[in-house]
């Protein structure tokens, strides 16, 4: 699969990269945009400050111009926390998406979209503070309506970011059985080719 795989609003950590080298070492073809011009993160308020200050249109615009190049070939769009948001808005976007891998985070879903049963497979924290019930019951009765394919995996006792070893939210337990069920999934889209 050709993969699109979209940082978190801690800039391009080195989690990332060790998550792009596991899906390549998979089989798949990934790319790691930085929408934040290498600045990288330690506290998630100054990661906020900044990316407010950058603003969410100028940070998605990046993120499609990112994209574009490969979009032809069919992506999974995938991201972690606020790159699962970015990657959600571009997947719902795309009429060529093949598939949306959402780690740690979600977006709203304008009224207007439809797509034709998108693959969607998303993993949270249970319970997550960024994430809560309410608001996963929600989206996920808005991507049903949109017409998407969603399954949502809960891991409980994680932290949000919980598959980033660098960050105290770390579970490793929780994050192999993310990947395991992620790289299943990606398996799962390859064979639909």
């Amino acid at each position: 699969m050709h993969i699109m795989l979209f940082h978190s609003v801690y800039g391009p950590r080195p989690a990332v990269h060790s998550a792009a080298e596991r899906l390549r070492a998979a089989g798949h073809q990934v790319w790691t945009p930085d929408l934040f011009g290498g600045s990288v993160f330690e506290s998630v308020e100054e990661a906020r400050e900044f990316r407010d200050e950058v603003g969410m249109d100028e940070l998605l615009k990046r993120a499609v111009l990112a994209a574009a190049p490969h979009s032809e070939r069919g992506l999974v769009y995938a991201g972690f926390s606020f790159g699962a948001a970015v990657a959600q808005n571009l997947a719902l976007a795309d009429e060529k998406a093949r598939g949306l891998l959402l780690l740690h985070g979600t977006s709203d879903i304008a009224d207007d979209v439809h797509v034709d049963e998108l693959p969607v497979q998303l993993h949270v924290a249970d319970p997550d503070p960024f994430e809560p019930h309410d608001w996963l019951t929600a989206w996920y009765l808005g991507m049903g309506r949109a017409g998407a394919d969603v399954e949502v995996h809960r891991h409980p006792g994680a932290g949000h970011l919980y598959t980033d070893p660098e960050l105290p939210d770390f579970d490793g337990e929780a994050a192999e059985r993310t990947w395991r069920v992620a790289l299943e999934f990606l398996d799962s889209l390859a064979t639909q080719e």
